[in-house]
């Protein structure tokens, strides 16, 4: 495998290096070769090509009519036929008929037929949004098939929680992923048909208007891709081109082989059509330590290139999840993605509050304090050092990126999806520690991402979710018990991921805690606090390296000098510490303990001199009330 190089350069092949045509396609190669999907020509016609090496015969089945396919010097089998959009169509290769792989949406699900989706009509009438700067983003992660009881995009176009989300300061949605999966639920990342909508959500009509309802509150919106697996069941490529992927095996099955330029180009073509036709923002990718290329330059970096020279006008924000800390797809002079998901804070967080050390617990488990303080002032934790002593190596230097390329959580889809019963860190942890967490990462300079309902303390589980036919559906039960047989009683609490019941319960709104109203109220003054008063500061850039102390046995202080002024935050979780006022200055933001004198968590803005007082002057107008919150 061709890791990405664990250095603080830039990568091997970045953009003044190997500048792409901002013109070339989105369905083609360098050579200019389109290998996938059917496209209108414009004159009442349209184009289909398959690239399938192997196949013997490809024929196109459209309107009860079987149509030869004819093979190129590309190993690309086209035609041209004349059709209309929503008509419905099917690939015929070596006598098996099969869905098009690139099909854009799905009139049975995942079986097929596909049907012809005009990409140009997707971006009629569609309302002009400037976007939103990185810099900006606060995230609320969103799964669209519990989000409302109807589980569609029309349902979260409509919802009151959306515009609930964008009131309270929310910028930022992020939908896992809504490539076409087998049955009626799932989380999305068993794909198997990428380019097109799950057919339960909804249509591509559906998706655009949710689209523009987030862009008309204000709030962009990104989509969660999986780019470096297939589900077990749904993907035709095995049958069309076996070469699409290779003999190695990643943690969910064959590695993919992007050293084709087909394959390339079938993912840059997926991600294309999400930002150019539906009018997506941006792109989280995810679990990108399990793409596999040799290439030069590699994918994930001739991706980012692509998608930046094809959109540049657009204010495109593009996420990873890596579990290697590596650092040079994430250097700012590389422009090539904005944010990296930061398991490290959750963990060192996670083990804080609740004292669990199984699995990849593990690593933190010596001192969680400690490896939050590391979090909070250099990104990662794990920088290069063993974890345990003697044990594997992971990540490498991280204090000199931007504080805001790391996307920090209490609690996403994996944290709570990957327990026997789908809870919550505030089902563990409690309301009152769990809100100071809250107060922390909406606070601190990292990008804040919080799973829907985490804004309002919602305690409804999140299990992963899914709906496959037996046998497969029993062998997955019994793959998650064996991943996860190292957790205490996983086996006898795991709820069923196929039963619809708990499809239900999933639901963030349904069953609201009673401390759901303060949860509302603090995450809106916090976001607000954000937004007007720290982000200036954030914005201005680091004047010195952050610095933290230890001052409890569940205590930090933390310092973020920037040029604009000074950032300090002291927090205890479990409200046995306190310490004394920096200066003369009173904190802008308090929290303190129930029935205690203690303070559980306090910010303070230092001005960098005085004719930069008025942003603490503001602040405490804007705050003026320090005992504000007991749970």
């Amino acid at each position: 495998m061709n890791e990405i190089a664990h250095t603080n350069a830039r990568p091997d092949a970045g953009p003044a290096d190997a500048p792409l045509d901002p013109a070339r396609a989105a369905a083609t190669d360098r050579a200019g070769t389109r290998f996938w999907g059917a496209l209108p020509e414009g004159d009442g016609s349209w184009s289909f090509a398959l690239w399938s090496p192997g196949a013997r015969t490809v024929s196109l089945e459209l309107d009860g009519q079987l149509h030869p396919m004819q093979r190129d010097g590309a190993d690309v089998f086209r035609t041209v036929q004349p059709a209309r959009a929503g008509d419905a169509y099917s690939l015929v290769v070596d006598g098996v008929r099969l869905v098009d792989p690139a099909a854009r949406q799905l009139l049975n699900g995942v079986d097929g037929p596909a049907l012809l989706v005009d990409p140009q009509a997707l971006r009629q009438n569609r309302a002009d949004w400037p976007g939103r700067p990185y810099a900006d983003t606060v995230i609320s992660e969103l799964h669209i098939g519990t989000f409302t009881p109807e589980g569609t995009f029309a349902a979260a176009a409509r919802s009151e929680h959306l515009a609930a989300l964008a009131e309270m300061g929310i910028t930022t949605l992020e939908l896992m992923p809504i490539g076409a999966f087998p049955g009626r639920m799932g989380w999305g990342y068993d794909v198997a048909l990428p380019h097109a909508p799950f057919s339960p959500y909804g249509s591509p009509a559906d998706l655009c208007a949710l689209i523009d309802r987030a862009h008309e509150l204000g709030m962009s919106i990104i989509l969660d891709v999986v780019f470096n697996h297939f589900g077990p069941l749904g993907c035709p490529l095995p049958q069309i081109c076996p070469e699409f992927f290779t003999a190695a095996q990643t943690e969910w099955g064959q590695a993919i082989n992007f050293a084709q330029p087909a394959v390339r180009a079938y993912f840059t073509q997926c991600a294309l059509g999400w930002l150019e036709d539906y009018g997506f923002d941006g792109l989280r990718l995810d679990a990108i330590d399990q793409i596999q290329d040799d290439s030069n330059p590699h994918y994930l970096v001739e991706l980012a290139q692509t998608l930046r020279a094809r959109l540049p006008e657009r204010q495109l924000h593009l996420m990873t999840e890596d579990k290697r800390n590596i650092t040079a797809l994430h250097q700012p002079e590389a422009r090539l993605y904005d944010g990296e998901w930061n398991d490290d804070y959750h963990h060192a967080m996670h083990v804080l509050l609740t004292g669990e050390t199984f699995l990849h617990y593990a690593a933190f488990a010596a001192d969680p304090l400690d490896d939050l303080a590391t979090a909070l002032r250099d990104g990662f934790v794990l920088q290069g050092q063993p974890r345990p002593a003697g044990g594997e190596v992971k990540g490498e230097p991280s204090g000199h990126l931007p504080w805001r390329c790391f996307v920090n959580f209490n609690c996403n889809h994996d944290q709570a999806g990957n327990r026997a019963k789908g809870s919550r860190l505030v089902s563990l942890a409690g309301h009152e520690k769990a809100l100071v967490a809250h107060a922390l990462l909406l606070t601190a300079p990292f990008t804040p991402l919080l799973l829907i309902g985490e804004e309002c303390g919602s305690e409804a589980p999140f299990p992963w979710l899914a709906d496959f036919p037996e046998p497969q559906a029993s062998e997955m039960r019994q793959g998650r018990i064996r991943q996860h047989e190292d957790i205490p009683d996983f086996a006898a609490e795991m709820v069923d991921p196929m039963d619809p019941a708990i499809w239900a319960s999933c639901d963030p709104y349904a069953r609201l805690p009673l401390e759901a109203p303060s949860w509302r109220a603090e995450t809106a003054r916090l976001l607000t606090l954000r937004r007007e008063t720290l982000m200036p500061l954030w914005r201005s850039g680091p004047a010195a390296p952050a610095e933290t102390r230890v001052i409890g046995a569940r205590a930090l202080w933390v310092q973020w000098p920037c040029v604009l002024g000074t950032v300090q935050a002291a927090f205890c979780l479990d409200g046995s510490s306190s310490w004394s006022d920096p200066g003369a200055l009173r904190p802008i933001y308090h929290m303190r303990a129930p029935g205690s004198g203690h303070p559980w968590f306090q910010l303070w803005v230092m001005p960098r001199d005085a004719a930069d007082h008025a942003i603490a002057s503001a602040a405490r107008e804007q705050m003026p009330a320090p005992d504000l919150y007991a749970v």
